[in-house]
């Protein structure tokens, strides 16, 4: 495994991409940001199979984007705090227990109490991807003067959907318990997620909004963090197993025949909150919410969808929705993947100004 304490940059491998050897290398230049196969022994073996090959697939897919990754000079990074007593990488820890911390120097000089943060939750279909893959994202939103805490959860086939709920949940306890110890503001906290996490953060939005879902959801103790606010990008929102009138397969019916039907197990209280127009009718207080997403996400339909649920249930959001010329490609989780793009930019930039305008 790669150092994941001093990384400053991937290493580059010789460009070669139909190799075995070059995608070898790079899925194991990958584990610094995703489990690949020490987990696959808790799936059987088809499902394990396909989460592999969604693991390695990512990987080659990353890997380029990952020669760009660096950290803003103006931004520190504490890593690897175990959330949870068994947080750790030794043989009886568990990975999906850790989180970083990014602040911005401007805000340990100064000190006090008033930068805003920052929750962000990973991406990667639930199966793939730790904290490390999103750190690129967060040291730059953290440039933009934010605190940011970044989140590990244990992924599939290691827990199914309440159980990565309930890792986010701890984490956020963890968060509400050691806040004072940042230079961080106590009262403006905003949550953040993409793809796989934009659902996980919606939803923890709903668990911590209504003692109903926390229930649902078999969540014992809630953070009461109080958000002030959420940025989604490219979220998939809509897990119901509910069959549509189209002819395409829903969410739900693609992430069961990838993870398997264990992913969804235990979730029938929690159905009111697994489609966004219900989860509006069920939930009064989301905070207000900016939504990102482009014209060729492959799941940009699911974002529309969470808008219109928005409003007609009269709440506040801003959606920005990028089309995209035909000369061009964002594609999924653009500005996560890829921070240095000017569209990239210009939705950092409109991250800060929607949560610095809520901000006390």
């Amino acid at each position: 495994m790669m150092n994941r304490y001093e990384r400053n940059r991937i290493p580059a491998v010789p460009f070669d991409p139909e190799t075995p050897e070059y995608q070898n290398a790079v899925i194991d230049l990958a584990t610094y940001w995703t489990q690949i196969d020490g987990d696959l022994h808790l799936a059987d073996a088809e499902h394990a199979e396909r989460i592999h090959r969604s693991r390695t697939d990512g990987a080659i897919f990353d890997y380029p984007r990952a020669l760009h990754w660096q950290d803003p000079e103006e931004v520190q990074a504490h890593t690897d705090i175990a959330y949870l007593p068994d947080g750790g990488y030794g043989e009886n820890q568990v990975r999906g227990h850790l989180l970083d911390v990014y602040l911005p120097n401007d805000a340990v000089v100064r000190g006090g109490k008033t930068t805003p943060v920052y929750i962000d939750i990973h991406g990667g279909g639930f199966c793939y991807g730790y904290k490390e893959l999103n750190r690129n994202f967060n040291t730059h939103l953290a440039a933009q003067g934010f605190g940011v805490f970044s989140l590990n959860y244990r992924p599939a086939p290691q827990t199914n959907l309440l159980g990565q709920l309930a890792d986010i949940e701890a984490a956020l306890c963890w968060i509400r318990d050691h806040l004072s110890e940042f230079p961080l503001s106590p009262t403006d906290i905003f949550i953040t997620g993409d793809s796989a996490g934009a659902c996980l953060a919606l939803l923890a939005l709903a668990i911590e909004n209504s003692e109903n879902a926390a229930r649902a959801f078999q969540i014992g103790e809630v953070s009461g963090l109080n958000f002030a606010g959420g940025a989604l990008v490219s979220g998939v929102y809509n897990l119901s197993p509910q069959v549509s009138d189209s002819d395409e397969s829903s969410a739900r019916e693609l992430l069961t025949q990838m993870l398997g039907d264990a992913f969804f197990t235990d979730l029938d209280d929690a159905l009111p909150y697994l489609n966004p127009d219900s989860l509006m009718r069920h939930v009064a207080d989301i905070p207000p919410l900016y939504l990102v997403t482009s014209s060729d996400d492959f799941i940009q339909a699911q974002t529309l969808q969470l808008e219109t649920a928005l409003a007609v249930h009269d709440r506040d959001f801003e959606l920005h929705d990028f089309t995209v010329p035909k000369t061009q490609t964002l594609g999924h989780v653009f500005s996560v993947g890829m921070t240095w793009l000017p569209e990239s930019q210009r939705v950092l930039q409109q991250i800060r100004d929607f949560s610095y305008n809520i901000a006390s």
